[in-house]
């Protein structure tokens, strides 16, 4: 097709006042467009220091042998190595890029996968998001000094662990990946984070994790934090709450009791709520049957027993007989004399006898009586120190061998 015109003068000829009609219609209808961006031939501007330009979300459009394509919308088109991937996404799949470069041959963008390590990394082409490899170079009261390929990075103590770590030291000389979270090249300055990639990973364990767990299971975990009201266990990707009234059968005031923080526990699932990720455990469950089952028969009434003080109020005692089962020794049944406080007969951890006066397995209460217990042994010390039984003589013996 050749063209009309050779030059814009020769255009000019033919056009009223100067202005060719037909151009003024193309130019309204390309509204502004140049004819680069009119065929998709455009380079993208690279993203300014500090800024996370190059992060964008496109669309599954295509998957190669080695490589998938990504629909940015309009004719924006990128393409990324399948190599980055643990897991093929399927073709309609929305995920996250960082844009490497533009390749004016192809016309395509070279894209990293948000999340994936970055290989190829330098003070150019280092951005906001991407995800390095370093060497622990260094430890402070601060974080870890890093070695990133030759550059010199940073990462906070608090970017470290999903959790507390105490003792930084032990990341010396390990390899980690990290996010980068800051960059300044002017001031040749990284911030890194391993924090953010471990919540991810374990977001995508929890979301798998949620999907498995059932009551019932016995689920193995390790205690993160303990609160007032129970302890947090850490089931793989997923916190269950360890409430104070599920750590043991006996009646346990503060979690510290029972567990430890880092302690590895065998828990049981007793409610999984999927809209809210809301799990509740219990340890005495997953311990043994409950020890109240058959209290009525080890604990009738009238039995003698012996058991520990665990607690002294103004109106009594509290005893343990075994794990899980205690009972109150009323204040009216410590002495029969006059007892004007507890404490003043016993103290915490004493062993005691004991007489069962009542046992409810279903309200989970027994009660004792110390009264009756000292009666029983001064009987039996009265009985024990009484002479015995005059034997008597045979009277054959009497006589002494004698014949009257």
């Amino acid at each position: 097709m050749t063209r009309p015109f050779r030059s814009q003068n020769e255009k000019a000829k033919f056009r009223p006042g100067g202005v060719d009609p037909l151009d003024a219609q193309l130019e309204a209808a390309l509204g502004g467009l140049s004819e680069d961006e009119l065929y998709g031939f455009n380079k993208p501007a690279p993203a300014e220091a500090g800024e996370d330009k190059t992060t964008r979300r496109g669309k599954v459009v295509s998957i190669g042998k080695d490589d998938l394509f990504v629909d940015f919308g309009g004719k924006s088109q990128g393409i990324a190595s399948l190599v980055q991937f643990e897991e093929i996404p399927s073709v309609g799949e929305e995920l996250e890029f960082h844009v490497e470069r533009y390749d004016p041959r192809e016309g395509l963008l070279i894209l990293t996968r948000k999340g994936a390590l970055a290989t190829n990394v330098s003070w150019e082409t280092l951005e906001i998001g991407q995800v390095v490899e370093g060497t622990v170079t260094g430890v402070n009261k601060g974080g870890l000094e890093i070695d990133v390929k030759g550059m010199r990075a940073f990462m906070p103590a608090g970017q470290v662990e999903i959790y507390h770590v105490p003792d930084l030291s032990q990341f010396l000389n390990q390899r980690l990946s990290a996010e980068v979270t800051q960059v300044e090249r002017q001031g040749r300055n990284i911030v890194l984070s391993r924090r953010n990639i471990l919540e991810r990973e374990r977001e995508e364990k929890k979301k798998q994790l949620l999907a498995e767990l059932a009551p019932e299971q016995i689920r193995r975990g390790t205690v993160r934090s303990i609160m007032d009201f129970g302890a947090f266990v850490d089931l793989g990707g997923v916190d269950g709450l360890l409430h104070v009234s599920e750590l043991a059968f006996r009646k346990v005031r503060n979690a510290g009791e029972v567990v430890k923080v880092g302690e590895v526990l065998d828990v049981k699932v007793l409610k999984v709520d999927h809209e809210t990720g809301k799990v509740s455990l219990s340890l005495k469950q997953a311990r043994g049957t409950d020890p109240w089952a058959a209290a009525e028969e080890r604990y009738a009434a009238g039995a003698a027993v012996t058991g520990r003080v665990t607690r002294i109020e103004s109106f009594g005692v509290f005893i343990e007989v075994e794990e899980g089962i205690e009972g109150l020794l009323h204040i009216s049944e410590m002495s029969h004399n006059h007892v004007r406080h507890p404490g003043d007969l016993v103290k915490v951890s004493d062993t005691i006898r004991l007489v069962v006066l009542s046992v409810d397995p279903v309200a989970r209460k027994l009660s004792f009586s110390r009264k009756q217990a000292q009666a029983e042994e001064a009987a039996e010390a009265a009985a024990a120190a009484a002479p015995g039984p005059v034997k008597k003589r045979n009277r054959q013996e009497l006589r002494g061998g004698l014949d009257f």
